[in-house]
């Protein structure tokens, strides 16, 4: 799979299947070569990549990430093989422990040893029988990993890592863990939008579910940023830090930092200026690689 340097990220719950549809067929036609897609608590993203796949001809889909809690090991392989076999290797399987507001409160799972649960879960998978006709080349996997074990075990045991709300800075350290090989795909927020207080006001508000969750608190940490850069509704340095906002040539800027960090793929997620649950296609036309 030549993945490419870079994606898309997007929460495609706020779309129809039919618009959903047609951002997809615009992100391929824009020339990025990967759209990833999450599973929270909204469509199943296996189900939700076949549709998207069925629609798109060059487009690879990955999920960022689909939950190792929602289904087994066993599942896991079925579905990417299935997906990427029909697609002809257009599937990236992208995994993650997910959070444990998330697993035990509403999952109603028991969220323990992350790291552990993690190879265990990879372990099996990698036993797991497979009886249809295989995809022509065995699918990557990537894992969710922000802090240095996780990122160990990415490079152990899968293709990579995909980061999720990091600055360059943890880029840099995500690569120095990995090792010059293993795939580094890190998201990044990106908003269009040159007027400080209400780019910062979009911000805050996109960042701040993640704020309140330990895995991505104890992340930022790491970095040097304190309780009072994370409480309330963030400081200006955690969210300058966090999302790219300004004109296309700020944003260009953050991304190149990215990859001059290390990331092999930069994904893209496009905030709408005005908050709501759609993309800006004007950013993804302005980063354009074609």
């Amino acid at each position: 799979m030549d993945l490419g340097p870079l994606g898309v990220w997007f929460f495609t719950d706020g779309l129809s299947a039919g618009k959903a549809a047609e951002f997809a067929n615009r992100v391929e036609e824009l020339g990025y070569s990967a759209l990833w897609i999450p599973e929270t608590v909204g469509r199943h993203p296996f189900a939700h990549a076949a549709w998207l796949l069925s629609q798109t001809e060059r487009l690879i889909l990955a999920t960022g990430i689909a939950n190792i809690y929602a289904r087994d090991a066993h599942a896991s392989v079925s579905a990417r093989n299935t997906l990427a076999e029909q697609s002809g290797g257009r599937f990236l399987l992208g995994l993650g422990v997910s959070h444990a507001p998330m697993v035990e409160q509403v999952r109603g799972h028991r969220h323990t040893g992350p790291v552990a649960t993690m190879r265990a879960y990879l372990d099996t998978m990698e036993k797991a029988p497979y009886s249809a006709i295989p995809p022509s080349e065995t699918p990557p996997t990537v894992i969710a990993a922000l802090g240095p074990k996780m990122l160990a075990l990415a490079a152990e045991k899968t293709t990579g890592a995909h980061p999720y709300l990091v600055p360059p800075e943890h880029t840099a350290r995500a690569r120095e863990t990995l090792g010059p090989r293993p795939w580094l795909c890190t998201e990044q927020k990106v908003l269009l939008e040159t007027n400080p207080s209400r780019a910062r006001e979009v911000a805050r508000k996109a960042l701040g579910i993640y704020l309140r969750l330990p895995n991505y608190r104890n992340n930022l940490k790491r970095l040097g940023y304190t309780d009072a850069d994370m409480d309330d509704r963030g400081s200006d340095r955690l969210v300058d830090a966090l999302v790219a906002w300004g004109d296309e040539k700020t944003i260009a800027e953050r991304i190149r930092a990215h990859r001059d960090a290390g990331a092999s793929h930069v994904c893209i997620q496009p905030l709408h200026p005005e908050g709501k649950p759609i993309p800006d296609e004007r950013i993804l036309e302005a980063l354009s690689p074609r």
